[in-house]
């Protein structure tokens, strides 16, 4: 069995990863790149996948240490809709190139707000 520790570390490690990929791709485009002519897109890309999808794994390996169950509560679904988005907002200052120094200011935002809702909701359904 997994211990808690190591899901917790994961899912830290991973979101580490999701806004290094995020300051990597709207420092691109805030530079005048686009994803044609990014040498490192492919590298971004694969980081990025990863990181969500190592997020994921270690939230819910957590929730399932911490013994949250069926129906989670409501602040698991506010948290997961968060990094939803925080998974597919790596596209766009791509398509919307204006966004990228913006973005790259939102993006730590977000993340802290999925944090904070985890620790103050999550704080009094479980011990963290």
């Amino acid at each position: 069995m997994i211990p808690a520790e190591l899901y917790r570390a994961i899912h830290l490690a991973a979101i580490m990863l999701l806004f290094v990929s995020f300051g990597g791709v709207a420092m691109v485009v805030a530079a005048g790149g686009t994803r044609e002519s990014n040498p490192h897109r492919k590298l971004l890309s694969a980081l990025h996948g990863t990181a969500a999808f190592l997020v994921l794994l270690g939230g819910f390996g957590l929730l399932a240490r911490l013994k949250v169950q069926w129906p989670f509560p409501s602040w698991v679904f506010i948290k997961l809709g968060i990094w939803i988005v925080l998974s597919f907002a790596v596209l766009l200052p791509y398509r919307k190139p204006a966004l990228a120094k913006p973005l790259f200011l939102l993006y730590p935002v977000l993340g802290l707000a999925a944090a904070l809702t985890a620790l103050i909701c999550g704080q009094a359904a479980i011990n963290i």
